[in-house]
């Protein structure tokens, strides 16, 4: 039994003639050709059906739109791989199914790294406390002092974020990192300070 068509591809009649009475892959031998009408012709008429497909993966609109531009852009590199003898259905669906995925994987790496940032700063900012309330100012002071002997980037990030409070966002404006440089130098840090500020209750 044959699998059925993912629903996208109901767009694409039976005589090979895509939705609105347009023949997408005769426009795209013509854009591959040089008919720039052509080229922009299919570009209006394949980006609300990119649009529906992103939205089935994605429920933010900026999420949306973006996924449509990764694949108008992949599609615009490639354009000239087409081989317009074949269905432009399927081989559209290929491109924008992968560049789906690649975004979602994205989204999916930048959530674990924001986990894993949220934790580490949250245990750090409990270890300051309790450094600087409940163990007095001669561990402040050598709480201030670890953070002095950080490398620049990773006591910038600190003084920024944990003594400052800081948002990620504002503290990325004054620093002039990127967010992302800022919770790896963070994260840096907060494994250095712990490792210096508990090897006096490991030593013998």
């Amino acid at each position: 039994m044959r699998a059925r068509p993912p629903p996208a591809l109901r767009l694409v009649a039976s005589g090979g003639r895509e939705a609105g009475n347009r023949d997408w892959s005769g426009l795209m031998a013509a854009a591959q050709d040089g008919d720039r009408a052509a080229y922009r012709a299919l570009l209006e008429g394949i980006t609300p059906y990119v649009r529906a497909l992103a939205s089935r993966s994605f429920r933010d609109s900026g999420d949306i739109e973006e996924a449509v531009q990764d694949v108008l852009l992949t599609v615009h590199t490639v354009r000239q791989a087409y081989d317009p003898t074949r269905p432009f259905g399927p081989w559209l669906v290929a491109i924008a199914n992968r560049r789906i995925i690649d975004r979602l994987r994205r989204q999916l790496r930048a959530r674990s790294r924001e986990v894993e940032f949220t934790s580490a700063h949250e245990t750090f900012a409990g270890d300051a406390a309790n450094l600087e309330q409940g163990g007095g100012t001669s561990d402040a002071a050598a709480l201030h002092a670890a953070i002095d002997e950080l490398p620049p980037e990773q006591r910038q990030a600190v003084r920024l974020l944990k003594l400052q409070e800081m948002s990620l966002q504002e503290a990325a404006q004054t620093s002039g990192k990127s967010v992302s440089a800022l919770k790896v130098a963070v994260h840096r840090a907060i494994k250095s300070l712990r490792k210096r500020l508990r090897e006096p209750e490991d030593a013998p």
